[in-house]
């Protein structure tokens, strides 16, 4: 048990540490202001993304997505692609692929406040996803949507535009009309090619 004086150092070593970080915290803001704020301004739009969310994204890709080929390029390199394990010749999937672990913890908890958003596409995707295969692989799957939506907008400078909650129901019922139908006509001894029009 620490005495008063003990506790005292400890009072004095907890406020230089949050000076510190008030400290560090000013020089980041400051050099994403004056170096990254296009980038920071975009981002910043998409929910589930913080002010610390957003410099933690900008400083481990320094917001330079000609390095990622494609989405999937940034997913992998972030830890949040489906992994194969193959032992013996046989391939079995894993949770994911080994990657960047500081944006692989701010994507995930970026999805996790995304998914509790209302009205927002993720929130929906989250809520889907979640009930058939649990809160876990729902998070990783919204982080991968997330990761897409900022390797598109830092590679094309458009705002964010969410799709909202009814784009994944809409898509479903959609698809689910296509299958009743084609499965109708197949029945009556067709057989059914589906494209889509132009």
């Amino acid at each position: 048990m620490a005495g008063r004086g003990g506790q005292a150092r400890i009072l004095v070593h907890l406020d230089f540490l949050d000076a510190t970080i008030a400290a560090l915290s000013a020089q980041i803001a400051a050099r994403v202001a004056d170096r990254y704020q296009a980038a920071a301004r975009l981002l910043a739009d998409v929910p589930g993304f913080d002010r610390t969310s957003v410099e933690v994204i900008i400083a481990e890709t320094g917001a330079d997505m000609s390095r990622f080929p494609s989405p999937a390029h940034l997913a992998s390199w972030a830890g949040l692609c489906p992994g194969n394990h193959e032992p013996a010749g046989k391939r079995r999937r894993v949770a994911t692929t080994p990657g960047n672990p500081w944006l692989r913890r701010t994507i995930i908890e970026s999805a996790r406040a995304a998914a509790r958003t209302t009205d927002s596409y993720f929130g929906a995707q989250y809520r889907q996803i979640a009930r058939r295969r649990g809160p876990n692989k729902a998070a990783v799957a919204v982080a991968h949507s997330l990761l897409d939506v900022i390797w598109h907008m830092l590679t094309t400078g458009e705002v964010f535009a969410d799709l909202s909650a009814d784009y994944i129901t809409s898509r479903q019922d959609k698809e689910h009309q296509t299958r009743r139908l084609a499965g109708q006509l197949e029945k009556l001894g067709y057989t059914v090619e589906l494209a889509a029009t132009a």
